[in-house]
């Protein structure tokens, strides 16, 4: 098939833009909640997820939360808005804390760990350049 159909059709049946939506949250000692992925090249991420389609982004971090976890959130507030360079991408970050629950894995989820902000595992380093941002914002109010 020729690139511009292929071109066409892709814009035709691809969404034209797609969100996500992150969850950032931390424990009173200062350290970072992070999943890890069953999915991921570095398995080790923020949590994260896509809207569906009519969804509010607040109640779709605390529906994907859930969901992956076994665990309900609740939204503190938008910490930022992030447009991968990559692809026509967009992901509302906000800043969470847990409420209730215990944690049970899931096929996309297998372990979630908290991690000092200056010792990450092994992870995307877009990830970790937000998680350094996050910390920053979090001291400043």
């Amino acid at each position: 098939m020729p690139l511009w159909v292929h071109f066409l059709g892709s814009k035709i049946v691809r969404a034209k833009f797609q969100a996500a939506v992150a969850a950032i949250i931390f424990d009173q000692q200062g350290r970072i909640l992070l999943f890890k992925h069953t999915y991921r090249k570095f398995e080790w991420g923020i949590p994260a997820g896509s809207l569906e389609h009519h969804e509010q982004p607040a109640d779709a971090v605390v529906r994907e939360f859930l969901e992956e976890t076994g665990i309900q959130i609740q939204v503190e507030r938008l910490l930022t808005a992030i447009s991968a360079r990559e692809d026509d991408h967009i992901t509302l970050i906000y800043l969470c804390k847990i409420v209730s629950g215990e944690f049970k894995a899931s096929h996309e989820i297998s372990e979630m760990k908290y991690f000092d902000p200056d010792h990450l595992p092994r992870m995307l380093f877009a990830e970790k350049d937000l998680i350094k941002w996050a910390v920053e914002q979090i001291k400043e109010n």
